[in-house]
């Protein structure tokens, strides 16, 4: 369940890894190189938060790089 912090949501790791399906080791390779470097965010415990933007734009990665793999395989068992 998202918590909310001065007005916006926040959602733990668990929680996105779930949303967007990928393992927390993957999630993190994420966070670290493609897209939060700079906006990392911890709740009192120390433990990351992610807003429902970098939910999204995480997505959007997962997404791109899931519809890649597929147009590859499709091409290798075209041949």
């Amino acid at each position: 369940m998202p918590r909310s912090i001065n007005g916006e949501k926040y959602y733990r790791t668990a929680e996105v890894c779930k949303m967007v399906g990928v393992s927390r080791n993957t999630l993190f390779s994420l966070a670290v190189k493609l897209v939060f470097r700079d906006t990392e965010r911890r709740d009192s415990r120390g433990w990351r938060l992610f807003t429902e933007e970098d939910v999204l734009t995480m997505k959007g990665h997962v997404d791109r790089i899931n519809l890649v793999r597929r147009q590859a395989e499709q091409q290798h068992s075209d041949r």
